[in-house]
């Protein structure tokens, strides 16, 4: 068991296969399956990775899918710190004092 009643959980399920796409889309993309990923509340008792489970996300939505990680976050950001922007905030406040604007 990976997971219980509760858990704040991610799941991930086939939408559409390949030869299900629609044909007015780009070929590429008719290739490959459509993909959903979703986030919310295990309903089950408990639940291993790799199960069928449903979950009820934060809106209220009940969705049904492969559990794939128990306590998701995210896992980017936004870069490493620009030391040339880190002063345009005061450099601007000064120049906006001098105008006296």
């Amino acid at each position: 068991m990976d997971a219980k009643k509760g858990d704040w959980v991610r799941i991930h399920r086939i939408v559409l296969e390949a030869g299900e796409r629609a044909p007015n889309i780009p070929e590429d993309t008719q290739n490959v399956p459509l993909e959903m990923w979703d986030k919310g509340f295990l309903l089950s008792d408990e639940a291993s990775l790799g199960d069928i489970v449903e979950i009820e996300t934060y809106i209220g939505r009940k969705v049904e899918g492969k559990l794939i990680e128990v306590n998701p976050y995210y896992k980017h950001d936004f870069g490493k710190a620009v030391p040339e922007l880190l002063y345009i905030g005061r450099q601007v406040r000064s120049l906006i004092e001098e105008d006296g604007e």
